[in-house]
């Protein structure tokens, strides 16, 4: 009897410590105050800069807008691209010197600048050297998307996403959400910056995520979802698992004891 009692103590601690915890499936917990309170959430975002291998898509408008017809080549590489590929050949590839290369105007260095301040550089260039104040110059530069990589415990691959702002919630659901065995609690962001890269991590189960810096993706970001430790374990991730897994054990040691005893 007390050996029985003393296998159903030893399963029910594995029944308890592996499964996966609720607490740690749920997105956006409030763990500073009381549920029921109310809490203002304010989203930080420092105005994107660009970084080499970026891609950006130039437009330019002016009140004849044949005379530009050499700053916008749309569709020049190859008529039959689409999405990512039509904005690899349409587009302006910042090289490792920082640099982009628009026709007439030559080389212009946009390495750490904002899209607006490489708006004001582009227009400031067409005055000097093309276009007069009465030609209404309209200069917009975007980036050709939002494109970040995606790899553990969700969906794995390059994604891109046509948005100029993109928080960590909208990326992981582009790429398929987190799995049952992703750990939400810890997940990495491998982020890119002049001087190399930097490993962030961030608690999306935390309602304070929000407040991160980290909260919003940038261009050539890197999201890495650890697994949970129970997935080591081979152990279910629920208690229907389990109890199945349990019972399984229960019907293996029960059998093994009896033989013992007729020995």
């Amino acid at each position: 009897m007390k050996r029985y009692f003393l296998v159903s103590i030893i399963l029910l601690s594995i029944f308890y410590t592996s499964c996966i915890p609720y607490k740690d499936t749920l997105y956006l917990q409030n763990k500073s105050t009381a549920t029921d309170s109310l809490q203002v959430i304010v989203e930080q975002q420092k105005p994107y800069r660009v970084q080499i291998n970026d891609i950006l898509n130039v437009r330019i408008k002016v009140t004849d807008q044949d005379n530009v017809q050499i700053f916008n080549p749309i569709g020049i590489g190859n008529l039959n691209a689409s999405g990512s590929e039509r904005a690899y050949f349409d587009g302006f590839t910042v090289d490792l010197h920082g640099n982009i290369r628009i026709p007439e105007l030559g080389e212009m260095n946009v390495l750490g600048y904002t899209t607006t301040e490489i708006e004001k550089l582009i227009t400031d260039k067409l005055l000097e050297d093309q276009f007069k104040e009465t030609a209404n110059i309209f200069v917009t530069v975007k980036l050709t998307g939002l494109r970040y990589t995606t790899y553990g415990e969700i969906g794995k691959g390059m994604q891109t996403i046509y948005q100029e702002r993109v928080n960590i919630f909208e990326a992981i659901a582009n790429a398929g959400d987190i799995t049952d065995t992703g750990d939400k609690t810890d997940v990495l962001i491998v982020r890119q910056y002049p001087q190399g890269q930097k490993i962030h991590h961030i608690d999306l189960t935390d309602l304070n995520v929000m407040n991160s810096p980290y909260y919003y993706v940038q261009p050539n970001d890197m999201i890495y979802v650890k697994p949970v430790k129970q997935k080591s374990w081979g152990t279910g991730t629920n208690a229907l698992q389990n109890i199945s897994s349990i019972a399984t054990i229960l019907s293996l040691v029960t059998t093994s004891i009896l033989l013992f005893q007729r020995i």
